[in-house]
């Protein structure tokens, strides 16, 4: 039995007559007859009663019917689903993330992302780079947001774009001596208790002031650790030491908190999405295009590091209704 036998058999109820049906489905009225005798010898039951009134349902027929016309509305739901989940339209995205991504360029991603696949579940979870990277690799998710690229061991199946560039500020309590001055110099920070994020954690951020404020440095290793730029800020206000993070954390709008350039100017690690190089799904390939959307520079990176063919992969129509 195939789907064509259901929809003649639905035709012939609806019109009630040979010639009007085969005319509606567009074939000759011989081949309709012969189908719907097959259809009644395969059910082993005769589906309809042929009068001078014309065609009508038995009471067999109205039982076949009425399931043929669920299974024919499940068949095209079927492909409706099929052909969402195929545009991205559907499914799961796992992203993992640092707390400072959220200041930016996360926030404008996940909310057009948001609005243009509703139905795509979102899981979301704050890590540490280093856990991210190891989820990753492991397949627990599908994209991570973190400091540097990537590094040991699966590192090299991951693909990685910079999403965000920054450099290094340090935010004290507004009763600190340096509150009021525009900059600090690295000198001056080697003098004082610092707050910084965990090296383990994030181990671009510990290349990164070791090589500033240099290796053996007191203040890198007596140096509070703190889990995210809020706690930083948090810790600074309520007059622990000098914070150093990125500067997007100036976006945080905090009571008591001052914000000063650092001199000379220390780039940080990159802000790096990442992905396994394989993956092609259809909610990931939606993703990266919300990505180029909203950073149009990171377009370009994607291209030279996937290629023409994933190219056209992460290109998918839009969503319908939009």
């Amino acid at each position: 039995m195939e789907a064509r036998h259901l929809r003649y058999a639905l035709a012939l109820a609806d019109h009630q007559h040979f010639g009007r049906a085969a005319e509606a489905l567009g074939i000759a009225q011989p081949p309709l007859s012969k189908q719907i005798a097959d259809l009644e010898r395969e059910v082993g039951a005769r589906l309809f009663d042929r009068t001078r009134q014309g065609v009508f349902p038995t009471a067999a027929g109205t039982a076949f019917l009425d399931r043929a016309r669920r299974a024919l509305a499940e068949m095209a739901s079927a492909v409706t689903d099929a052909q969402r989940a195929a545009r991205g339209e559907t499914g799961r995205l796992r992203l993992g993330f640092i707390a400072s991504a959220l200041l930016d360029p996360l926030p404008g991603v996940l909310a057009r992302f948001g609005r243009e696949r509703p139905e795509v579940r979102l899981e979301l979870h704050e890590m540490a780079t280093s856990r991210s990277t190891a989820a990753l690799v492991a397949g627990e998710l599908d994209v991570a947001v973190g400091l540097g690229r990537p590094r040991g061991q699966g590192a090299e199946n991951l693909t990685s774009v910079t999403i965000g560039r920054d450099h290094l500020t340090a935010v004290v309590s507004t009763a600190h001596p340096y509150a009021g001055r525009p900059s600090v110099s690295v000198a001056q920070l080697r003098q004082q208790h610092l707050i910084v994020a965990s090296c383990d954690d994030e181990p671009a951020i510990g290349i990164a002031l070791s090589a500033l404020l240099g290796e053996d440095s007191a203040a890198c290793h007596s140096a509070t650790v703190a889990r995210d730029v809020h706690t930083i800020i948090s810790l600074a206000v309520s007059g622990v030491g000098v914070g150093l993070g990125p500067s997007r954390m100036t976006a945080v709008p905090r009571k008591g908190a001052w914000f000063c350039r650092v001199t000379p100017p220390a780039r940080l690690p990159d802000l790096v999405l990442s992905f396994a190089t394989r993956d092609r799904s259809p909610v990931l390939a939606a993703f990266l295009d919300t990505v180029r959307a909203n950073c149009p520079e990171v377009g370009a990176a994607l291209d030279d590091r996937l290629g023409p063919e994933a190219r056209r992969c992460t290109q998918r129509r839009p969503v319908a209704g939009r």
